[in-house]
């Protein structure tokens, strides 16, 4: 094991979402540090005011868990809204479809570690929209199934 060096981690800007569900994270920005690792993904990623961490959404197979590393950010799910600020966390056990996602609704960028299971047999149900990823079937799909 080595020391990840952040400036030589690639950014990875926006989501690959299909249009229109792209556009509310189009300048989110995120970097994997957990390349490499089998059992769980790590990312850093800054969320700059006014952007959503994704589309609201939750995992068949996969835990996931959020650590705001500084300013601040609305996590959104079936129970309402709720402010996270710098030191505040929250896990979200697979299974449970009780969709998720982060808003920033504040002025300066935040800076959260996204932690994730990596189950090739996940499937990641979007709540609020007609879609779904399944991981052995790939890419975005319909919730009927059929590709975008």
């Amino acid at each position: 094991m080595h020391k990840i060096d952040l400036k030589s981690v690639p950014e990875r800007k926006g989501s690959a979402y299909p249009p229109p569900y792209n556009e509310t994270a189009k300048n989110r920005i995120k970097q994997a540090l957990g390349d490499g690792l089998a059992q769980f993904g790590v990312n850093l990623t800054r969320l700059p005011p006014g952007e959503w961490s994704s589309q609201r959404h939750w995992h068949s197979r996969d835990d996931e868990f959020v650590y705001v590393i500084s300013g601040e950010v609305v996590l959104i799910t079936d129970n309402g809204e709720e402010r996270l600020a710098a030191g505040d966390c929250a896990a979200f056990p697979m299974n449970t479809p009780n969709g998720h996602h982060l808003i920033n609704k504040g002025m300066e960028t935040a800076v959260y570690l996204e932690v994730g299971t990596r189950n090739p047999e996940d499937v990641c149900t979007y709540s609020d929209i007609d879609m779904l990823v399944d991981k052995r079937r790939g890419g975005y799909r319909h919730k009927d199934g059929t590709p975008y």
